[in-house]
């Protein structure tokens, strides 16, 4: 059984919905994901989305940082964008290579950059590509589940055109972000059409595990919407920054100042140690304003840490306080 039959068999039909890490660009690289890891492992892990066409260009060495991973954070998929076929086939044959439990495209990123690629959300425009993407996906990977990662619509809902659609390619799992490319991050996602689309699934796909995706916030709240919706599944994004015990269950007021504290500076070594060789420290500090908040001091502390420029500096501010 590959991963997805796994889930299904061990999980998803015990009644246990799937938690679920998401890719973020910039955010799940290798140190954050270790430190899920450590702290709390999700079902299964996302890698950063990664471009295939940058995989198999002179950018390749830096892009390969993206998709280092350990034995502790299987399962593990890799996330890959392209609008182009032949890009695609041959960075799933690379995926393949590194030992990955499993492929997902990205059909649903907003940015500029990604869709002028002709991928992430401008598949959504472009079906006839979408399905060719994806059978050059399955073709390089040679039996690597490849599941997607969507959004409901482009400018408007498109639930029965493009899920729809999706689902008739009986995808092993499907991610659905619950808002439309227009919608951005902008307005709350539409949970309230989660029915339909597990509807949908039952009718055209019943072996396609549904994952939502889209303003869950707690481990509690995402049980909830599994149960109220009866998806499969829940991908966390902006939820699990600055707490990588989220899916450990520990309740956020059960974490003290100085525990948190501490993980922080554990998580900006282990940034630096790994990643400051492609990366700028600076992408480090957006995890700053998660650690530090909700607090007496919290506001005069991120602003320090701002400031900063190496793990060092961090380490000595907050040994200052805790």
């Amino acid at each position: 059984m590959d991963l997805w039959q796994k889930l299904k068999k061990n999980k998803v039909n015990k009644g246990k919905p799937l938690m679920v890490l998401a890719p973020m660009a910039n955010v799940t690289d290798m140190a954050f994901r270790r430190m899920f890891a450590k702290y709390g492992k999700p079902d299964v892990t996302w890698t950063e989305f990664v471009s295939a066409d940058g995989l198999l260009s002179r950018g390749q060495e830096i892009l390969l940082k993206d998709l280092e991973y350990t034995e502790k954070e299987r399962p593990i998929v890799a996330q890959l964008f392209t609008g182009h076929e032949d890009k695609m086939f041959e960075a799933a044959k690379l995926i393949k290579k590194l030992n990955f439990d499993g492929l997902d495209i990205n059909m649903g990123c907003p940015d500029r950059a990604v869709e002028k690629q002709g991928g992430g959300a401008s598949m959504i425009k472009n079906k006839e590509n979408a399905k060719v993407v994806i059978e050059a996906a399955r073709r390089g990977a040679k039996g690597l589940p490849v599941s997607v990662k969507t959004r409901i619509g482009y400018n408007k809902i498109e639930i029965e055109e493009w899920i729809g659609f999706l689902l008739s390619q009986k995808l092993p799992a499907l991610t659905v972000h619950l808002r439309t490319r227009k919608e951005m991050s902008d307005v709350p996602a539409h949970w309230e059409l989660m029915k339909s689309i597990v509807e949908m699934k039952n009718k055209i796909s019943p072996e396609t595990l549904i994952i939502g995706n889209g303003d869950v916030s707690s481990l509690y709240e995402a049980n909830e919407k599994a149960r109220e919706t009866g998806c499969d599944g829940i991908m966390i994004g902006r939820g699990i920054f600055g707490n990588p015990w989220f899916f450990s269950g520990r309740k956020t007021e059960e974490i003290s100042v100085k525990e948190k504290l501490k993980v922080l500076v554990e998580h900006t070594k282990l940034f630096e140690k790994l990643l400051c060789d492609v990366k700028s420290f600076a992408v480090m500090k957006k995890h700053f304003k998660a650690y530090v908040s909700g607090f007496d001091g919290a506001k005069e502390l991120r602003v320090k840490l701002m400031e900063t420029n190496n793990s060092k500096e961090v380490e000595k501010i907050i040994n200052l306080i805790v």
